[in-house]
């Protein structure tokens, strides 16, 4: 669905894709499962006649850069060799070290779907299809998040730091953690403006789930400032980490956030929220 300007969303790859497409070629954030590439890859070729020149990943999660080689490639053989795309793919730099992992052990992530394109200072900036491009650095989930800001479409695609469907999805082995968020949601409550009564403005792709605006923003904001007070209250009290599971500090955000089953569980939220935040 195209959001405004340029810039369009796509769902239903695993995570969200967002899409910059113009007379330069196409901008992706995140690329989705490589399962879901060819999907992909047919829905954005209508979009501009020129191919895939840069992909932005938000984080190194399978569902983000599953699909950097066939997109990259545009189904086409690149030139680096063993299929590697013909493509800037940029992330920050400690996202590239998760995706190739330690020296002399078995890289995670295929080194053809390495960010070849790295940063390391705050930000980053591109200008591409008459639009400027910017990407913070924030860490969040991991260590190495990035949110993208499109300034003349005025929309924000935020990867996992923003995920209305589900509690944050802390890494804590690449060094997320729950204040991290918190910060990253706080930084992105700045650059959104809503446009009356709160709602419409600054549109908002997030990492998985439906278009948002500052509305959205500020309540899942609020969710996670108050199951952070509550956490840090627990553990202030001395609180272990099976009583603070057991007090069930999110009971009242589960409806909408909460998981018994799948691959992140309200359960493995507590657990690495409360780790992150200091509890022993």
């Amino acid at each position: 669905m195209n959001v405004r300007g340029n810039v369009s969303m796509l769902v239903g790859a695993g995570g969200n894709v967002t899409v910059q497409a113009g007379d330069q070629g196409i901008l992706l954030v995140d690329t989705g499962l490589t399962t879901m590439a060819d999907k992909v890859l047919a829905t954005i070729r209508p979009l501009s006649g020129k191919p895939v020149l840069y992909i932005i990943n938000t984080d190194d999660r399978p569902d983000h850069v599953g699909g950097n080689v066939p997109l990259g490639n545009g189904g086409r053989a690149g030139r680096g060799g063993g299929g590697a795309p013909n493509v800037n793919i940029i992330a920050f730099v400690t996202t590239q070290a998760w995706m190739s992992g330690p020296v002399g052990q078995p890289s995670p992530t295929p080194e053809a779907a390495w960010p070849n394109d790295t940063y390391s200072e705050p930000q980053r900036n591109l200008h591409f299809n008459g639009e400027a491009v910017q990407i913070f650095h924030q860490t969040g989930t991991t260590d190495g998040n990035s949110m993208v800001l499109f300034r003349g479409s005025d929309v924000v695609s935020t990867g996992d730091i923003f995920d209305p469907t589900q509690y944050p999805m802390i890494d804590l082995k690449e060094g997320g953690s729950l204040q991290g968020v918190l910060e990253g949601l706080n930084r992105l409550k700045e650059m959104v403006v809503p446009e009356n009564h709160f709602e419409g403005g600054t549109m908002v792709i997030p990492g998985h789930g439906r278009l948002c605006d500052a509305a959205d923003v500020a309540v899942y904001q609020q969710m996670v400032t108050i199951v952070r007070d509550r956490l840090q209250y627990m553990i202030k009290k001395g609180m272990t980490l099976e009583q603070v599971k057991a007090a069930k500090p999110t009971q009242d955000f589960d409806p909408i956030y909460g998981n018994n089953t799948g691959n992140w569980t309200t359960d493995m939220f507590v657990e690495a929220a409360y780790k992150s935040l200091g509890g022993k």
